[in-house]
């Protein structure tokens, strides 16, 4: 027979030793203490946002059952359950360095690229942005003659995450970006046309380009390699991929591991300027 008196006492101490542990908190609170509570909320947030929809997330949630159970074993003196949990913790801080490498290294790229691009000049800014105007409206335009011919297509538009590892799966072009270009290197007899082709820095850096399958499972089983391709991209980068069917001619993006259908040449094009394009420069689109 469970002793209820006892379980309620339990709970009573637990709940006490949380007033407590909070009382002390906020006893010598103050306004350092706040701007302190404040950064690393927001600090949290994005890491949130970045870590959404990968299967690091997964990972974390585990991490965080881990912990809890640790401070209600630690709460109930539960020393056992406590000690064991608390050195598995211990070993998983330096698991989530080797398990989270990909997504690390990528949110320093962003943090690093974000750095670089608020120290350039206003003209220097206002050139780059010109250049991807440049781009956009090629990418769209090319997009838009092969989605009515129903000509497959896979392009990958880079950010801030480095893509030469995938660049190197294909074959170099270095060239600015063009329409006439793009069409034909999908067009269904060319050498290159199963391949992506990578944009990165507003040129085409490199065709026929072999991008790494999800790994996912719930993905719809209607859609083929180059959707997959592309959301396995998305997962491992923050870039932006194209994806036009060759069965059907639906436009569609791959980004931060979401797959949206059903683009017309304006709604990409609205698209790419929103994310390729910092918000307060687009002005001339509104």
């Amino acid at each position: 027979m469970f002793n209820i008196s006892y379980i309620h006492s339990s709970i009573g101490e637990f709940f006490s030793k949380i007033g407590e542990s909070a009382q002390k908190c906020f006893s010598g609170f103050s306004f350092i203490d706040a701007i302190d509570i404040l950064l690393l909320s927001v600090i949290l947030f994005f890491l949130f946002r970045f870590i959404r929809g990968r299967k690091a997330g997964v990972l974390l949630i585990g991490i965080a059952v881990v912990l809890l159970i640790t401070t209600v074993a630690y709460a109930f003196n539960l020393d056992a359950t406590h000690y064991v949990f608390s050195q598995l913790f211990k070993v998983g801080v330096i698991a989530i360095v080797i398990i989270f490498q990909p997504e690390i290294r990528d949110a320093l790229e962003r943090v690093g690229s974000g750095s670089i691009s608020g120290l350039m000049s206003f003209g220097d800014q206002k050139k780059k942005h010109q250049m991807y105007y440049s781009v956009i409206d090629n990418v769209s335009a090319a997009i838009g003659e092969l989605s009515r011919s129903k000509t497959g297509a896979l392009i990958v538009i880079s950010r801030t995450t480095t893509l030469d590892e995938v660049t190197q799966t294909g074959v170099k072009i270095d060239s600015e970006v063009s329409s006439f270009l793009l069409r034909n290197l999908f067009y269904d007899k060319a050498p290159l046309h199963d391949g992506a082709v990578i944009i990165d820095d507003t040129r085409i850096a490199a065709a026929g380009c072999v991008l790494p399958n999800t790994r996912r499972t719930d993905i719809d089983g209607d859609l083929g390699t180059r959707h997959r391709a592309a959301i396995g991209m998305s997962e491992i980068s923050d870039a932006i991929i194209i994806i036009v069917s060759e069965e059907t001619g639906i436009i569609s993006v791959a980004y931060e591991c979401t797959l949206t259908r059903n683009y017309t040449v304006d709604t990409l094009r609205k698209f790419l300027v929103q994310k390729l394009i910092k918000p307060g420069q687009n002005k001339a689109d509104n």
